[in-house]
């Protein structure tokens, strides 16, 4: 089964690094409005950082990175646990966002975010899912 939720929200006008990740992870389903349990922005916003230098980070880095970012933020450390974290990344993983070689992490292919939406999800996982949905709707018809 795949699984695919996509929200349209304002036009990005915030200049906050963080509230942006935050609407991408809100338009793309990885995160549910109201919800405070936000960890998943930290961690995606971490390996978007990373890209730049083209850095795989692993667990311990990620996890490292991301206590720093949340408390330069003022925000609580609730969700540091490992095991989330991981959760987390293979969130990430599962909409091809993010890569695991080895034990460590990285946007897939140091690519940009918005070619990897484009090719990954647009192209590829959003057309599988639509075909999948005419083929129960034309089945119910028969």
């Amino acid at each position: 089964m795949s699984e695919l939720t996509l929200r349209k929200y304002e036009k990005p006008y915030q200049t906050d690094k963080r509230e942006i990740v935050k609407k991408i992870c809100l338009s793309l389903g990885l995160l549910q409005p109201g919800d405070n349990r936000d960890i998943i922005v930290d961690i995606f916003s971490v390996l978007i950082d990373s890209k730049k230098d083209k850095k795989e980070l692993n667990l311990e880095e990620i996890k490292k990175l991301v206590s720093e970012s949340r408390a330069k933020s003022n925000l609580e450390t609730k969700g540091m646990a490992d095991s989330n974290i991981r959760r987390q990344l293979k969130r990430l993983r599962d909409l091809m966002l993010v890569e695991k070689n080895n034990n460590d992490y990285r946007i897939s292919e140091f690519d940009s975010i918005s070619n990897i939406f484009e090719e990954k999800i647009e192209k590829f996982f959003l057309p599988s899912i639509v075909s999948r949905i005419k083929e129960y709707l034309n089945e119910v018809e028969k």
